[in-house]
């Protein structure tokens, strides 16, 4: 990856698309799925996005050895698509690029005070 992919986020494009090419060859209850795991995992992405790109990688292929094996989509994710997600990126709770951006706002305003 050059500096101008990184910095236009093109290469990020083209991953995207690779992996949605990739979804389109799922059966539709694993396609929908990947939909809602899709919207969930950006939730806590950093700024770029580029942490997620490992995540929403590995959870394609673990999709698709499941299809290939012929597995429900809830015998592999269960029934809580939002706390697969979590579970995913770390903690429950994971915190967002917002809510890192407010926990330091508050702490320099703290220190600002004198606090």
């Amino acid at each position: 990856m050059d500096f101008w992919e990184k910095i236009t986020g093109s290469d990020m494009t083209k991953e995207m698309k690779a992996f949605e090419a990739r979804a389109k060859k799922l059966p539709a209850d694993y396609q929908a799925a990947w939909e809602k795991i899709n919207a969930n995992l950006w939730s806590h992405s950093d700024f770029t996005g580029r942490n997620l790109m490992p995540i929403l990688d590995g959870v394609l292929g673990l999709l698709e050895e499941s299809a290939a094996e012929g597995q429900s989509v809830q015998e592999i994710l269960g029934d809580d698509i939002k706390g697969f997600c979590s579970a995913l990126v770390g903690e429950e709770g994971a915190k967002s690029f917002r809510d890192k951006w407010r926990e330091q706002l508050n702490n320099n305003i703290a220190k600002k005070l004198g606090e």
